[in-house]
């Protein structure tokens, strides 16, 4: 079955600087859980511009204990890999996640985008669609779905008040316009 989460957000602030707060959000004391983000590719394309890297981050396990009774769930940490398309040419920035953990039995995909807001290009439009699919839990896949949905509405939220923080902190106060 599956659960997908969608989040659009505008930040008040232009494309670069959004873009470099994004790339050094984590880890960061407000979200203990992104215990280390690691790049471990980045190339350029001279004819294009664009910037391709890889990264990989490592979060504290943060299924609750009681799921944890399932031995499949009894992990200290979970990985996941990003990868991530800047144009700055065209002022866009598209991000692919997937987990690596748990594949034999969940599936979690996260696509994202950063772009100039139509609206003034002083701003940013950042959206983002997330999706986990669990399977081979029995009737708990549902369950785990449901926690699934919960933690990534709320991992997004929480994602868009740290980059607003760092922006604030980087910037000041977001630009009117």
């Amino acid at each position: 079955m599956g659960v997908t989460v969608d989040v659009r957000w505008v930040y008040r602030y232009p494309f670069e600087q959004v873009v470099a707060s994004f790339l050094r959000k984590y880890p960061n004391p407000m979200d203990k859980n992104v215990i280390l983000v690691k790049t471990v590719e980045e190339k350029r394309d001279v004819s294009t511009g664009i910037i391709y890297r890889k990264r990989i981050a490592v979060c504290q396990n943060v299924v609750p204990e009681i799921l944890r009774k399932v031995s499949i769930l009894k992990v200290p940490n979970i990985q996941l890999e990003e990868e991530s398309w800047l144009n700055p040419r065209e002022r866009s920035m598209t991000i692919q996640s997937h987990c690596l953990t748990w594949t034999q039995y969940a599936s979690m995909k996260e696509e994202s985008v950063f772009r100039e807001c139509m609206e003034n290009p002083n701003w940013t439009e950042f959206i983002q669609r997330g999706r986990i699919s669990i399977m081979g839990a029995g009737f708990f896949n549902c369950i785990l779905e449901a926690f699934a949905s919960t933690f990534l509405r709320q991992g997004a939220q929480k994602g868009i008040r740290i980059m607003e923080m760092l922006l604030k902190e980087q910037c000041g106060a977001p630009s009117a316009e």
